[in-house]
C-alpha cells in the first residue's frame, strides 16, 4: 500500500477544501474537479489536514477557506506556512440556496464553502498582520470597557432612582468627573448595607476609569514606539477627528489604499443605504444594518463636531435640512467627511477646510 501512494501524483490537480472550524473539530470537504472527494470530521490541527492531503493526494495544489469569527486568523496563518492558498470570507457574502438557508449543518457549511470557492464566487477578507491585529485588539478593548462603564452608571442611576436619591446637578454629564463621583460617595442610606452596594458600585466604575486610562496611554505609547503616529497625527488635523477617532480608524482600516473608491470604503464602515428595487419602484430603507460598529458611530460623533469647524460642511449640512432630518443629514455628513479622511490618508496630504466637494 505505501509503494502506491509514492507512485500517486496529483501534480498539476487543484483541490478544493471547506472547513467548517469549530472550537473541537473541524468538518472538512474536499473538491476536485466539480466533484467531492470527501467530506469528514477532524481535529483542529492545520498539520493533521495537510498531512492527510499530502497522504492521500500528494502533488496537488491545495485551496481551502473558512468563515471569519472566533477562531481568528491564526489557522489561516498556520496554513499558509503548509503550503495551502487559503482565504477568509465574511459569512453573510457567501451564495447560499434556500435549501441550505433552511437547513444548516456542519457538513453542509463546509461543502457550501468548498463549492463556492471552486465556483470563484467568494473572496477574502483582508488578513492584517500580528501587529495589526494586536493593535486593533487592544483598541476594541477599550470600546469594550466603554460599554462596561456605560452599563454601571445605568445601574447606579437606576440604583439611586429606586431608593428615591436625587443625582447630583450634573447627572447628566456622560463624563462623570471626580467631584461628581465623591457627591455619590457622600449619599446617605438608611441602613449600612444601602450604602455598601452603592459603593461597591462606585468601586467597578473607578476600576473601568482606570482600565480606559490605561488602554489610551498604551495606544499612544505604541503608535509611536511602531512609527503609526505619522498617519494618526495626519488623520487629527481633520475636524472632529481626536486622537481616539484616528487610532480607531487606522486599527480598523489598517491600509486605506485597499478600499478602490469612497464607496466600497463606506460600504464596510456602512454609511451606505439600504435599497429594495423591483421594476420601477425602488426603496430606500435607511442606513445598511451590516456596518463596522466600531467606527460608524465614531464618524457620525465626528460629523456633529465638523460642522462647527468647517464651513462647507456647515452650509452641506444646513442644505440636507431643507430636505430631511437632523439624523439622516448627519449621516450624510458623515460620508462627506469619510470622503475626507480616504482622500487625506491616501495621498498623505493635510486637510483644507472650506473645500466644496
Amino acid at each position: 500500500m505505501n509503494n502506491e501512494n509514492k507512485k500517486l501524483d496529483f501534480s498539476n490537480q487543484e483541490f478544493f477544501i471547506g472547513i467548517d472550524v469549530h472550537k473541537k473539530s473541524w468538518k472538512i470537504t474536499i473538491r476536485c474537479g466539480k466533484v467531492v472527494l470527501k467530506t469528514y470530521s477532524m481535529n483542529p490541527n492545520p498539520k493533521e489536514l495537510f498531512d492527510y492531503m499530502k497522504r492521500n493526494y500528494p502533488g496537488g495544489e491545495y485551496n481551502s477557506v473558512y468563515e471569519a469569527g472566533f477562531s481568528g486568523y491564526w489557522a489561516h496563518r498556520e496554513l499558509e506556512k503548509y503550503g495551502f492558498k487559503n482565504i477568509i470570507v465574511a459569512p453573510t457574502t457567501i451564495p447560499t440556496s434556500g435549501k441550505e438557508k433552511l437547513t444548516k449543518t456542519d457538513k453542509i457549511d463546509s461543502r457550501k464553502l468548498a463549492r463556492e470557492l471552486e465556483n470563484e464566487s467568494i473572496s477574502g477578507i483582508y488578513i492584517p498582520n500580528i501587529l495589526q491585529q494586536e493593535m486593533r485588539s487592544l483598541c476594541r478593548l477599550r470600546y469594550q470597557q466603554i460599554r462596561k462603564q456605560t452599563r454601571i452608571k445605568n445601574q447606579i442611576k437606576s440604583y439611586l432612582n429606586f431608593y428615591g436619591h436625587e443625582l447630583p446637578k450634573n447627572y447628566e454629564m456622560q463624563h462623570w468627573s471626580k467631584r461628581f463621583i465623591k457627591c455619590l460617595e457622600e449619599l446617605k442610606f438608611e441602613y449600612a448595607m444601602g450604602s455598601d452596594q452603592l459603593e461597591i458600585y462606585i468601586e467597578e466604575l473607578v476600576l473601568y476609569r482606570a482600565r480606559l486610562l490605561r488602554i489610551i496611554r498604551d495606544l499612544r505609547k505604541y503608535s509611536i514606539e511602531y512609527g503609526l503616529m505619522e498617519d494618526i497625527r495626519l488623520l487629527m488635523k481633520i475636524p472632529g477627528v481626536g486622537f481616539i477617532t484616528a487610532i480607531t480608524l487606522y486599527t480598523e482600516l489598517m491600509e486605506i489604499n485597499r478600499f478602490p473608491n469612497v464607496e466600497k470604503l463606506a460600504s464596510y464602515v456602512g454609511l451606505v443605504p439600504t435599497i429594495r428595487s423591483s421594476g420601477q419602484k425602488e426603496n430606500v430603507l435607511g442606513i445598511s444594518v451590516q456596518c463596522n460598529r466600531y467606527l460608524r458611530c465614531l464618524l457620525i460623533e465626528s460629523a456633529w463636531i465638523a460642522i462647527r469647524n468647517d464651513p462647507a460642511l456647515t452650509l452641506a449640512y444646513k442644505n440636507y435640512l431643507k430636505r430631511m432630518s437632523g439624523q439622516e443629514a448627519i449621516v450624510r455628513i458623515a460620508k462627506k467627511l469619510l470622503n475626507r479622511i480616504h482622500y487625506v490618508w491616501r495621498e498623505k496630504k493635510e486637510y483644507v477646510c472650506s473645500v466644496l466637494k
